[in-house]
Parts: C-alpha cells; structure tokens; sequence
C-alpha cells in the first residue's frame, strides 16, 4: 500500500490511497500549551473525492507535551510516549513498540546524501547534505522493513512527486498504529531537521 500526503506537515495532513481516495486525516487545531492532534480513518471505503463526516472514526490522538511525555490515546487506552514508543540509539533515533501482534517494530529516523536541489528541505551539515527519512520494520533480525516514508520533491531533477508513506502488506492489520507512530516519529524528525537548520544559519554547529 501506497498513501500520498497532501503536506509533509504530518500533524495536518490527508493521506490518500494509490486510488486518491482519502483514508486517514491527521487535524491540529491551533492552540496555546497542550496541542492535541487527532487522527480520523474512513471507516467504509467511499468514492467521493474527501472524507464523508458520516463515515469517519477516529483512529487515535496525540497529546504533544513540550516538557515530559507526549500522551497517546489509542482504542480508549492512554499511553505515555516514553513508554509506549521509546527511544533508543545513539540520539534517540530509534523507537519501539509492540503491535496488536505481539511483535516489536522499530522505527528508524536515518539520514543519507541528496542532491542539494530535489528537496526543499536539505541542509547542510558536516560539509555534506543530508536528508533524514523515516523507516518502520521488525525489531528482530530480520529486520524485515514494514512502512518506509518517501520526501517530497521539487521535480528539479526527476519527475516532481508528493511524500508517501509505502507500507508493506504485513502491516495492513494495524495501519492504525502505523499512521499514529509515523506522526509522532516524523514530527520529532522535523523537529531535530529544524533546530539543526536553523544552528547552520546561524553559524552554530550541529
């Protein structure tokens, strides 16, 4: 399976299937302290072009605390973010969680060389240019790779293309979970992506 997102900010984003039907709607209203992100699904599989009011379930919420854990609420049941998704790995840019399954997954933030003018968001860094991308797989050693994030490109070189989220068959039963993690995952991702940009602006290192 193949969602698009109709914005690489994931906490207000449409992701849509290889069809363009909507299937899961991410919504952040603004606010000051505490923001909450809410996660919806199409609970029936409709043709029209968005997402019918009357057909829509909330899949889960995100609670982002600045100061301690981001509080997650998943089929009624709350969970802290340290708890349920922690870190592991040098700066933290692992984190696991068990799905309905039983088995460990471990999304991976990584980062590789791009050319400098197919992203908007590449920035420099130890003299090179690097990307940072999102990966989901087992935590085991297989290491069988479950749901991998795609950036966006500009079509500078190549074909111009949306950001996608490819996830794997196996993972099709808990696409709830897959979507809620990929949010958190890739807003602390931006998030670092961000600060370093803006540290090599300024002059700062990394």
């Amino acid at each position: 399976m193949i969602l698009t997102l109709s914005s690489e900010s994931v906490r207000n984003t449409v992701f849509t299937d290889e069809r363009g039907l909507p299937v899961f709607k991410s919504t952040t209203p603004f606010r000051l302290g505490v923001r909450t992100t809410t996660i919806s699904r199409q609970a029936t599989p409709d043709e029209s072009p968005g997402m019918d009011p009357d057909l829509i379930e909330v899949a889960g919420r995100i609670d982002w605390h600045c100061f301690g854990s981001s509080i997650f609420t998943i089929g009624g049941t709350t969970l802290e973010s340290n708890v349920f998704l922690p870190r592991h790995g040098f700066f933290g840019r692992k984190r696991t969680f068990t799905g309905q399954d039983g088995r460990r997954y471990r999304w991976d933030m990584h980062s590789r060389d791009v050319v400098v003018s197919l992203y908007l968001a590449d920035f420099w860094l130890d003299g090179h240019i690097h990307m940072f991308i999102s990966q989901l797989s087992l935590d085991d050693s297989s290491r069988t790779q479950i749901a991998r994030y795609h950036r966006a490109s500009l079509g500078i070189i190549g074909k111009r293309r949306h950001a996608t989220l490819e996830i794997a068959p196996q993972a099709e039963h808990m696409l709830d979970l897959v979507i809620l993690t990929f949010i958190y995952v890739e807003k602390l991702r931006m998030d670092k992506e961000n600060r370093q940009r803006q540290q090599m602006a300024s002059g700062g290192g990394p």
